[in-house]
């Protein structure tokens, strides 16, 4: 292989790229939190407390009232969570972003069982003496029901595959298309406090809140899960040019389209990629850019892992490519020059190869640690080699099998709680960029923070779902 001019200018492949502002990130939590202020208060105000204080079916009821109002709004920033506002990402992050949609969506599923326990549990004994028969009755008489019972429904489907131990037996495409159906279980479960609920129609200024929030919502994700997509893809226009065998079960794909150097992605970022070559081209992949991107072409390398990444081998030139993105915070936006250290385990050398050759670092200032179970797993070995000889990037391989605990080092070296630090002397100085496995990434993560490295100087992203 021949490797020419890995190096490209310092910014990324379009205009100069935007910074996000560190404020915004503190601002996007405290909105979070004062909604949700906002809602009980709404509660209050319509009689909550006094119908808890009164007891008896009425405080089960109000109880419920406030679950429901709860789950409602976390619902609501769930799927806010799930637009993938180009503001949020650089804001947050994928990582963080993924815990915090985790999070409140475990939460708000719980918070709405609890809201239909407690306000069925509230109406017996005032129509119904059963609370099986109650709770049919809600079901089939009052507005809208039918749709939430379908609603709640979908979005227990979508919390039973979204425990780890069941997205760890299902494959990647068929997780992601059964975690769609969360939008139908939003839309279908939600509708019916507009149309009945009290805390939603008892005064102007709770129908106006929750119309607002709603908009909002779902605003967002047709914006940018599909306007945003779609124009994007009829603008740049991307097909494969060209397919590499990087070595065994890896595959580069080198692609080319219009207006690339419009396009806002920096090295470090992956798009969720489809490639319109037959039946299966609806399932999307998150694949990390694997070289800077320059303008006028991107390279993105795939690891065949069963999952339908073995497609990538045998993609043609010419075949459509559609992408969903840039998302990711693993880049060089808060770099401004320094030393560099940078950790890969296995395909988590792809992006920190792209990063490479973007950051402004002086020769010897760069360190590469770069974790693989033998010497033939390490992928753009002669890259490796032109940015150790031309920019003076220090490249340390680790070779061997997993240790027994979870740990970044293989299993002949975890036994050094040092290491990082032996390895790398000055890197309580740096600016860390991590990229693997969950585990891997969690472990190299704590060692770095052990050595000294500033939590705003930590930069990670990992390879899972």
């Amino acid at each position: 292989m021949t490797v020419t001019a890995p190096v490209r200018r310092p910014t990324a492949a379009g205009a100069a790229p935007r910074v996000t502002p560190r404020w915004w990130a503190d601002l996007g939590g405290v909105a979070a939190g004062v909604s949700m202020l906002i809602v009980t208060a709404l509660w209050v105000h319509h009689g909550g407390v006094q119908q808890v204080a009164a007891g008896g079916s009425g405080a089960a009821t109000a109880i419920g009232r406030l679950t429901g109002l709860w789950a409602s709004d976390l619902l609501l920033l769930q799927v806010l969570l799930m637009a993938r506002i180009p503001l949020a990402e650089r804001a947050f992050g994928q990582d963080r972003l993924s815990r915090w949609h985790r999070w409140t969506g475990f939460t708000s599923f719980w918070l709405m069982m609890a809201h239909v326990v407690l306000i069925t549990v509230g109406y017996t004994g005032t129509d119904s003496p059963h609370v099986l028969g109650e709770l049919w009755d809600l079901i089939r008489t009052y507005p809208g029901m039918l749709l939430a019972t379908a609603g709640t429904l979908a979005l227990v489907m979508v919390v039973v595959t979204s425990v780890r131990a069941a997205r760890r037996k299902l494959r990647y495409e068929s997780w992601h298309l059964l975690h769609l159906y969360a939008y139908a279980g939003v839309g279908l479960a939600l509708p019916h406090q507009l149309w009945t609920g009290a805390d939603f129609i008892g005064s102007a200024a709770s129908t106006a809140y929750w119309w607002t929030l709603y908009a909002v919502a779902a605003g967002a994700v047709v914006a940018y899960r599909i306007g945003l997509p779609v124009w994007r893809n009829a603008r740049h226009r991307l097909v494969v040019s060209r397919v590499v065998a990087e070595g065994p079960g890896l595959t580069s794909v080198y692609l080319t389209g219009r207006r690339l150097d419009r396009l806002p992605v920096r090295a470090g970022q992956f798009f969720q990629w489809r490639f319109l070559d037959g039946p299966g081209w609806t399932r999307g992949h998150p694949y990390s850019l694997s070289a800077t991107p320059h303008g006028h072409e991107l390279r993105i390398t795939v690891k065949d892992l069963g999952d339908g990444s073995s497609r990538a081998g045998t993609l043609r030139p010419g075949t459509r490519a559609l992408i969903e993105g840039p998302y990711g915070k693993l880049t060089g936006e808060t770099y401004r020059g320094g030393p560099v250290t940078m950790l890969a385990c296995g395909i988590g050398v792809t992006p920190l190869l792209a990063l490479l050759g973007e950051l402004r670092y002086a020769p010897g200032q760069a360190t590469l640690i770069y974790r693989a179970r033998s010497e033939a797993e390490v992928a753009f070995r002669d890259e490796l080699e032109w940015f150790a000889e031309h920019r003076g990037v220090r490249v340390i391989f680790l070779f061997g099998p997993r240790a027994d605990k979870p740990s970044w080092l293989p299993a002949p070296y975890a036994g050094h709680p040092d290491a990082l630090r032996r390895m790398v002397p000055g890197i309580a100085a740096s600016h860390v960029y991590l990229c693997g496995p969950e585990a891997w990434t969690g472990a190299a993560r704590a060692a770095a923070l052990d050595a000294g490295v500033r939590p705003a100087h930590l930069h990670t992203e990992l390879f899972a779902w």
